[in-house]
């Protein structure tokens, strides 16, 4: 009879730790969305963090469900850098986009996200608070592009790349904003790396843009 107790007691000790990592892998699917990207050079599945970038994988999302990147390329591809699109159809027509989202870049940086080699995160203009739709995938560890916290004083020193600078601060503080990382490329990085080595050329005032078109045929939300 003891013999017996112990082994039910084995076994539902085992069952329990089972259930519990089940629990807790499917809570991590539910609050870590995956995107599917099927582009013409193959699929590319991303992984995204709200808990790091909430904002900005709401906003991505929505662009997501509306259809809006279906149809767009990527038209700015430059090798040992990062491949970008969302936001462009052929012959480099700019699609409608939302109003632009606040820079999260700092808060995923504090979560541990960097604009690493197979991290997606958002492109923007100058202007820190000025993402849309288009995004770019990190083809090296670009550690330029994240948010840097500056001293106080005027003027500051900062780095950009393996360069230290000297500047106003204000001006400091738009060159330190960075970028926001909000997921990474859990699925097709060998895609990834084969649209950044295709043939590119300048099209007028763009540049680096690919000479054929590399098309995101479809983005849906994948089911967990």
């Amino acid at each position: 009879m003891q013999t017996s107790s112990f082994f039910r007691g084995k076994f539902v000790y085992y069952l329990t730790c089972v259930l519990v990592y089940l629990c807790i892998n499917s809570a991590m699917a539910a609050t870590h969305p995956r995107v599917e990207l099927t582009t013409s050079a193959g699929v590319i599945v991303l992984e995204l963090y709200p808990e790091a970038a909430p904002k900005t994988v709401k906003n991505f999302l929505q662009y997501v469900k509306s259809g809006h990147y279906s149809g767009t390329i990527f038209h700015r591809v430059i090798p040992n850098f990062m491949i970008q699109g969302g936001g462009m159809t052929k012959n480099m027509q700019e699609k409608p986009v939302l109003a632009p989202i606040p820079l999260e870049a700092a808060m995923a940086l504090e979560h541990g996200l960097k604009n690493d080699a197979g991290t997606v995160a958002m492109a923007r203009t100058q202007d820190p608070d000025s993402a849309t739709a288009q995004f770019f995938i990190n083809v090296a560890n670009n550690t330029f592009l994240n948010h840097q916290r500056i001293p106080e004083g005027d003027p500051v020193q900062f780095t950009q790349g393996d360069r230290v600078v000297t500047a106003a601060r204000s001006d400091a503080l738009l060159a330190t904003a960075g970028y926001t990382t909000f997921g990474k490329v859990i699925q097709g990085m060998d895609v990834v790396n084969q649209i950044k080595d295709v043939e590119t050329h300048n099209m007028g005032m763009n540049q680096d843009v690919p000479v054929h078109d590399i098309t995101i045929l479809s983005a849906v939300i994948l089911k967990n």
